[in-house]
């Protein structure tokens, strides 16, 4: 089993910024992948952006230019930094680790963007 500690969430108007970051407890040097999704109220969950293997980067349309996926393998801390925040990326901010294992997910934390 896996464990996925997400943080960073919070209220911030638009136009500002935050870092989520996820902490897993297992190495993620060999991952298959890792990253983050979101779901907003009455809404299906989504890809926001992922690392795939060989550590490529994969980013929704929507948030391509705004955000920023990166990871520290020290750490096992995948880290989403948002910049120009919008009323319309407010969500429940989800992170995904996939290992040979099987596939984890995060508790969630919330982004609120007011505009």
């Amino acid at each position: 089993q896996v464990q996925l500690l997400e943080s960073g969430g919070g209220l911030v108007q638009a136009g500002g910024s935050l870092r989520l970051s996820c902490a897993a407890s297992r190495s993620i040097f060999s991952i298959y992948a890792m990253g983050w999704y979101r779901q907003a109220p009455g809404k299906q969950r989504e890809l926001v952006a992922v690392f795939t293997s060989g550590s490529k980067t994969n980013y929704a349309d929507f948030v391509k230019g705004r955000f920023t996926i990166s990871r520290d393998n020290a750490k096992n801390t995948v880290y989403l930094q948002m910049n120009s925040l919008k009323p319309e990326d407010t969500a429940v901010y989800y992170c995904n680790a996939v290992y040979n294992a099987g596939e984890y997910w995060g508790q969630g934390t919330q982004v609120t963007v007011s505009s």
